[in-house]
């Protein structure tokens, strides 16, 4: 399993320094030419000079693999010296994955994952591209093969790894002809670009490397809580949703209504799952258990992710009511309360969320 990191930054000459890696305990020595280091490790190399998020998590990516285990880090712009490599992320102009180059500046460049996604890949979308399933694979203790393994490969890439794609390439998020009504600067492609030195600040080999091995830690370090995240909760709460997708029908003959049995994250899983089921008609409502409040409730399923408007909200008649005027109005007893959006309602009983989930569906 992927472990924590606790930096620790040690100056070891003029061009080189380590930094601990958490993962198996081991020091990444990141320096500006092939002195010094083991000759035993393998070497990866990236460009010097001002650096990004994705080659900051390229590398530590790579290091997450068999063959780069402990790899040194040499940052260089010399052809020479890239060359005698055993891999090179972002800087040389090649990307060829059988010599282990991951470049992406070349001219005609277009690659992109797979897996349905568009978006050109970065130096660090590269690795991921060709390393990713190994890396997950070992935090499921799974084969790379495996089903599992595959689905948050994949989210991990669209939750993740894609942003950083798309940054690093220029790509805006919106197609949009209006400048942007705010500043939006501390997504991880941000703070890693002010890990840079300062123009203010001395300017030297040994900061550059210092500064660049924080970038890998703090990217190192979002991306090892997203596979955990994915591995620990994302995945067990997709098969929870699943089950309940499959005995909807057990609960509304239209397949419309569907009773989470075990509170778990589901909006995201329900539209995904929805797709790839290609469930026709929609899941309009989502019943659930408030065991804090020892209530249930009935929300209605937005259009889309990311919408704030209902495929099909509770009816107006009771939006805002509460309590014994939401059961006289409803015709149901033990109403709580329906929002005044109705994109979500509660009941004292479940037999009272489902009746008001049947009810709603029928007007």
């Amino acid at each position: 399993m992927l472990a924590a990191l606790r930096p620790s930054f040690l100056p070891i000459t003029a061009s080189s320094f380590l930094v601990s890696r958490g993962i198996s305990s081991a020091m990444v020595r990141v320096s500006s030419s092939l002195g010094g280091g083991s000759e035993r490790v393998a070497k990866v190399g990236t460009h010097n000079g001002t650096f990004h998020c994705d080659e900051a998590l390229g590398c530590f990516l790579i290091r997450l693999t068999d063959k780069f285990a402990n790899a040194d880090i040499v940052r260089t712009r010399n052809q020479e010296v890239l060359d005698k490599l055993d891999a090179v992320l972002d800087v040389g102009g090649v990307y060829d994955p059988e010599k282990d180059r991951f470049d992406h500046h070349q001219r005609g460049f277009d690659h992109v994952l797979g897996n349905g996604f568009n978006t050109k890949l970065s130096s660090a979308g590269l690795v991921y591209k060709h390393f990713g399933k190994e890396i997950v694979a070992k935090e499921l203790a799974l084969q790379p093969d495996h089903p599992d393994v595959e689905a948050i490969y994949v989210a991990l890439y669209k939750n993740f790894m894609e942003g950083i794609d798309a940054i690093d390439n220029g790509i805006n998020q919106y197609d949009v002809d209006q400048p942007p009504k705010y500043v939006e600067n501390t997504n991880l492609s941000a703070r890693v670009g002010k890990l840079n030195p300062d123009w203010t600040e001395e300017q030297s080999v040994e900061m550059e490397n210092a500064a660049f091995a924080r970038a890998m830690e703090l990217t190192g370090s979002e991306f090892q809580q997203a596979l955990r995240y994915y591995a620990k909760s994302w995945l067990p709460a997709r098969s929870i949703v699943l089950d309940c997708i499959n005995r909807r029908k057990e609960i509304h003959p239209s397949g419309e209504v569907m009773v989470l049995d075990t509170f778990c994250p589901w909006k995201q899983h329900l539209f995904e799952l929805e797709e790839e089921l290609q469930i026709e008609p929609s899941i309009k409502y989502v019943l659930y258990e408030d065991e804090r409040a020892g209530q249930w409730r009935v929300q209605a399923v937005a259009l889309a992710p990311g919408r704030f408007e209902s495929r099909k909200a509770l009816p107006a008649a009771w939006r805002g009511l509460r309590d014994e005027e939401l059961s006289k109005v409803a015709g149901i007893d033990n109403g709580v309360f329906v929002h005044a959006s109705g994109f979500i309602g509660g009941n004292k009983s479940f037999e009272g969320a489902l009746r008001m989930a049947q009810k709603s569906l029928a007007l």
